[in-house]
């Protein structure tokens, strides 16, 4: 036999003598006999899946346990993708930092905003430049300062060690929407 994932009861699986029954298309069958319904699934090529185990009497619902499954995993794994989408970035500035570099890291911190990424940016420090700490939160005051439009400072800058860091985060308003497609009737949706 199969080995069947343990979060839901199928077939010869449930053991229970009434349950209520929810059909192929979604509409209410009634409370029968499990043998009534195993044999009905059988009929139809389907399997007996338990989706409400507290219920009483319990709901089980024919269906392709197979395919429920594929898909429950599908959206799983389109979950983590987005949950992983929003990763922090990091970009080092120094104390003596000239301007066109400054101009240059500043707009990478832009781009990677604009993709809705957060962004730890790291002012480091040599020898005596950490006896001035102003140095560095002057410098992260003017990237936040230049990047005000597309996002904000999560906190003040903090030191940690010979660095201080300061998390950008994009603004709501900021981060690109995905572009919406429209559907066969013609009217806009969200892809």
């Amino acid at each position: 036999m199969i080995t069947i994932a343990k979060e839901h009861k199928v077939n010869e699986q449930i053991r229970v003598r009434q349950i209520r029954l929810i059909g192929a298309e979604g509409e209410q069958v009634g409370i029968i006999d499990t043998r009534d319904a195993l044999s009905m699934a059988r009929e139809k090529g389907l399997d007996l899946v338990m989706v409400s185990p507290q219920a009483v009497p319990p709901v089980c619902r024919l269906l392709d346990y197979g395919r429920f499954r594929y898909e429950q995993q599908q959206n799983e794994k389109e979950n983590r993708k987005r949950a992983r989408a929003q990763e922090v970035k990091a970009i080092k500035f120094r104390v003596k930092i000239d301007d066109h570099d400054f101009d240059t890291k500043t707009g990478h911190v832009r781009r990677f905003l604009e993709e809705g990424h957060k962004v730890k940016v790291t002012i480091m420090f040599r020898g005596r430049e950490r006896t001035h700490p102003e140095l560095g939160e002057r410098i992260l005051h003017r990237v936040a300062e230049t990047l005000a439009d597309i996002g904000a400072p999560e906190g003040m800058p903090s030191m940690m060690g010979m660095d201080m860091n300061m998390i950008m985060a994009p603004k709501v308003s900021a981060v690109p929407r995905r572009p919406t497609e429209p559907n066969e009737s013609g009217v806009a949706i969200n892809a």
